[in-house]
Order: structure tokens, then sequence, then C-alpha cells
């Protein structure tokens, strides 16, 4: 019997209200003390196309897709013969049984079971739109019987949901009832998997990424985005909203104390963040892939006249206009090298919606720090997707870090003219000023060839001086950027290197690999520019395995670019399907790298 680890796939409709039912079931699964992971895969545009949603029910936590799915739920007559495909040997399959279904679409290694939701709901109902959003609440009751699920959890959920509307509860519990009492009568209840009460989400919430590096972001203080709406980042600046509304909105006056403003596009939103964050505001825009190679110009033009600037870069499936809403890491080089001419720019790694939280703060500080654009990028799975992450805590002492910027009192104390882009104490990294604050200060800037002192320049040796600045504020990056994350034990010569959200399929594939006698080191690189922990990685392994979600292995490409590793230790193993990475990509990918001989 398969308690608390199993994984369920809803397979429907978009626009049918299903995102409700499914999110109502994870969310009981949740309360009832059993860690989840929610998967949404849909459609890129509003018609009545396919979407899924899989739920892993993981005792362990793992936070991964598992790639195996034992209940399948097919509301999608199109996607049928595909979703009974999917189920895994042994598994179950649940099906609306109003309609005849042609009987060559079975297999004789799972069982399927039929419930004629439409049937029950037009009994019961009277209202057409009613019938079609409770039938989704229907087979939450059936598989709430099936499954074992406490009803109790569910109506207190329902409750929560409804507490504005009190009528619609009753008729949602009307529908779970219906669905749990057909399945509780017709079928053996519970299956052969089962959800049993535990407590190890305590101290946990359920929340996507986006939502997450909003808070991120108001927390360090920004309060200026400009964006243009683009999957699948635009929830993002959706919650910022909802948070300025509630924190930085004066509830007498009406006054607000922050600005978002929505772009023609791409190119303009980073151009007013530019803007205000040269006049001393902390400011930000949301984007995907597209949006990125449209900003490119002035990223650089940020990146050569010093301006600070956070990007948050939800990656999605490209090239071009991919597939907006499914996942990939196809930008990390893009990111890191946005713009013509020699351009790095610091990048930060979040695995989950916890670190895109933490990482977000922190990249207001390193871009004033720094003096430059800095990107935080994340991708749909951790933007869009339900992760279960420990309750959110923010220091309530923090100071933002907002670098070398002459004051008023500063300025008027110096005794030379002040020099913009002079570099005072070795580091690559000049002294600023904010527009307005003391005459000798500095009010404008631009993106053609200067000297140290702002003056507009096409001398040779004065221009390689700006550039050779920039490299040493680079070099100087190194020492400030987030730390890998690496567990190493001496004598183990193979390593395991990472980004982002694949950290939680690479962790559950070394435990798997682990039982196989397999033993791996781990590293996940956090940030760009690699720091000298990723080098001291590199260098005690004469094998890493580099899993990353791209076709053309851009994290192996940019640590043979900035760092000392030969090409011959680095292996690929990649995904780039648009589906999250799943474990078993990973234990494939080491077991044929070892060679199976070594694999017990």
């Amino acid at each position: 019997m398969k308690t608390n680890n199993f994984t369920i796939k809803l397979a429907n409709v978009n626009g049918t209200g299903s995102a409700s039912a499914n999110g109502l079931l994870m969310k009981a699964i949740f309360r009832m003390g059993v860690p989840v992971m929610g998967k949404n895969y849909f459609p890129s545009n509003i018609q009545g196309l396919p979407t899924w949603f899989e739920i892993r029910v993981t005792e362990e936590g793992h936070l991964a897709r598992s790639g195996e799915i034992h209940m399948m739920l097919a509301m999608n007559a199109e996607t049928y013969a595909k979703d009974l495909a999917e189920v895994t040997p042994g598994g179950y399959l649940m099906y609306d049984s109003t309609w005849p279904r042609d009987r060559l679409l079975t297999r004789d290694d799972i069982t399927i079971l039929g419930i004629p939701l439409a049937k029950l709901m037009n009994e019961n109902f009277e209202d057409a739109r009613g019938r079609i959003l409770m039938k989704n609440i229907c087979y939450v009751g059936a598989l709430a019987a099936l499954l074992e699920l406490d009803l109790n959890v569910i109506e207190q959920l329902l409750k929560e949901t409804f507490k504005a509307k009190p009528k619609l509860i009753d008729g949602n519990m009307k529908a779970v009832r219906i669905g749990y009492d057909y399945a509780r009568e017709h079928f053996e209840c519970p299956l052969p998997f089962q959800v049993k009460p535990l407590t190890k989400t305590q101290g946990h919430i359920v929340i996507d990424g986006n939502t997450t590096a909003a808070l991120g972001c108001l927390m360090a203080g920004a309060t200026v985005g400009a964006w243009y709406p683009i999957t699948p980042s635009t929830s993002l600046m959706d919650a910022f909203k909802g948070f300025c509304e509630k924190y930085r909105k004066d509830q007498t006056t009406g006054e607000r104390s922050f600005a978002i403003i929505q772009a023609e596009d791409e190119l303009s939103a980073i151009g007013m963040v530019l803007g205000a964050s040269w006049m001393g505001a902390r400011s930000f825009t949301p984007t995907s892939g597209p949006g990125i190679s449209l900003m490119s110009e002035f990223i650089g033009y940020g990146y050569y006249t010093e301006i600070p600037a956070v990007i948050v870069d939800v990656q999605r499936v490209g090239p071009s206009t991919g597939m907006p809403t499914r996942t990939q890491q196809g930008d990390l080089t893009l990111c890191a090298y946005a713009s013509h001419g020699d351009t790095r720019h610091p990048c930060l790694y979040p695995a989950n919606p916890a670190e895109a939280f933490e990482l977000a703060a922190i990249s207001f500080d390193l871009a004033e720090r720094l003096q430059t654009p800095v990107f935080l990028v994340t991708d749909l799975d951790i933007g869009m997707n339900d992760w279960m992450i420990p309750e959110i805590t923010w220091d309530t002492k923090h100071q933002p870090d907002r670098g070398k910027v002459l004051n008023q009192d500063q300025l008027e104390k110096l005794d030379k003219p002040f020099q913009r882009y002079a570099d005072t104490d070795g580091d690559g990294i000049p002294t600023r000023s904010l527009p307005g604050v003391h005459p000798k200060g500095a009010f404008f800037t631009r993106g053609s060839g200067h000297t140290a002192a702002a003056r507009y320049t096409e001398d040779a040796n004065e221009y390689r001086e700006v550039l050779d600045r920039l490299k040493k504020k680079f070099d100087t990056a190194k020492s400030l950027m987030p730390k890998p994350v690496v567990q190493q034990r001496k004598g183990v010569k193979t390593g395991i290197l990472t980004i982002g959200s694949c950290d939680a399929a690479v962790r559950e594939a070394m435990v798997i690999l682990k039982a196989q006698g397999v033993d791996l080191n781990y590293c996940r690189v956090k940030a760009f520019p690699f720091g000298d922990e990723v080098e001291a990685f590199i260098a005690a392994h004469d094998t890493i395995f580099v899993v990353e979600q791209n076709r053309d292995a851009q994290l192996r490409g940019m640590l043979l670019l900035e760092t000392a590793v030969e090409k011959r230790q680095l292996r690929s193993i990649l995904n780039y399907d648009g589906l999250p990475m799943s474990s078993k990509c990973i234990v494939d990918g080491v077991s044929t790298g070892l060679g199976k001989e070594q694999v017990a």
C-alpha cells in the first residue's frame, strides 16, 4: 500500500473552473499534514484547450515531478488516449461515465473507474453553469472517498474560500458529498494508496514563486515597478501591486507611496526602471526571455552608465515565442551577457519560492552596491507552480545597503570636483550621487564614451580605463554574491552540479543513487559570477555531472568560459521538453555516464 506516497494527475479543459477544484484537493491533503507539490500544465491561450494539474503526495517532502502517475482523472475526451497511456502500471484512471466511451481504450494493467459526474450534477443542480462547475467539485468528493480524505477539512476550506458568499458553501459541499457517497457505494474505498494524517506541514505554506518574489521586492524597499505583460511573469507584478496597495497606501488619505507603470513594450519598461533608479528609487521590472531580448540595448546602457536596476526573468520555453506556458532554463547566457559589447551581469538563481523571496530582496542591495543591473533568474516552474516551503520570515532590523552614495553634506565638503566614475578604493566601484541633492553632484549621464569625470571622450586610453574598471568591479562582485550550496565528503571524486529549480530533482536522484551504491558530492550554483567555492568544488572532482534544463548546456558553457575547469570533467544531463525535471532523468543520466556496471 502506498500511503502518503503517490501522484494524481487531473486532465481537464481550461475555462471550466477546474483550477479551483484541483487547488481544493491539494490544500485538503496539505491541511491533513501531508507534504504536497502542485504542477500546472496549462495552454497559452484562453480557448477550451487541454490543461493538466499534477499533485504529488510525498511523505518524504520531495518537491520535484515524480514521473509516475498513480491516479489519472481523465475529464477531457480529446486527451483521453494520451492520459490513459500515462498511468503507471497498477494505477487507476477515473473518468466521467455519463457518456459512452470507446471500450477499446482500456488497459489490462490498470483499473478504470467510471463515475457519471455530469449526470449526477444534472440531477441535483438546476443552473447550467453551476452544473459544469460543480462537476469538478463532485470529483473532489469522489477522490476524497477513494483516498480517504477528511471531509471536515474540505468543508473548512470551502468556508474559508466562500466566507463572503456563504450560500456557495452549501452548494459546493453538496457536490462533494454526492461524489463521495457515489464512490463509497460503487467502489472499494480507500484505494491501495491513500492519505493518512501527519504533522509534516506544520510551519509551512503552499505558495508560488512569483508571489514570494514580489514580496521580496516589497520588503527590499522597491517603490517603482515598470513592466509589459508577458507570461509567465505577469502575476509577479500583480502580486506586487496587491502588496503595495495594502502596505504602501495611506488608508486615510489614499495617498500612494509607490508607482507601477505598464509600459508600451519591454524596452520602455527597462528604460523607466533605469530612469527611476537614476533618481534614487529602488526599481525593478519582471519579464521573460523575449522581454530580455528587447531590453538588451537598455541593459547595456545600465551596465555602462552604472545605474542600479533589478530585472526578474521568469524563464519560459524558447526560442522566439516558443511555448509560453512551459518551463525551461534557456536564458542563462542571455542574462549573464545581455547586450552588445563586453558586458557581464550579476545573476541570482533561486531554487524554489523561499529563495525567490530571499534573493529578490538581496538583488536590490547588490544592484545598488555594485551600481549595475542585477538579474533574478527564476523559471515558470518556480514562478507559477505550487510549492511547499517554510513560513516566510523577515529580519525587521534589516537595513538596505545603498552602496557608495554621497549625501548633501558629503558633497558640500568635497574639496575637488566630483568624479562620477572614479575608483577611489580599488574595488572597481565608483561613488555616485543622486540628481538634485547638491550642485556638485551628478545630474546627467550618457551611454557613449566617458571619462572618470563623466565627460564625453573617444580617447582610446580613457575608454579602455573605464572598461578595465568595469571588469574589476565584476571581479569584486564574486565576493559579494550568495555562496553556492555545497555538500561534499572527502574521497568522493564524482560530483553533480546544478542550478535553480533542478535542485529538487537532483536531491531526490541523489537519494535513489545512494541506495544503488553511487555516492555523489553536490554543488548548486546560486549566483553568477561564480565564486571561489565553485572553483574549489570543480577542482576536487574527476567527473562532474552538470544538470540543467536547456538543449545547449548553457550552464556548462558558462563554467567552461568563466572557470579553470577542463572540458573532459563536465558531463551534461539535460532536460528541455518544457516539463519540470524529474529525478528519473538524472538517475538515468548518471547511470549511463558512469557505466551500468558501476551502478548496482
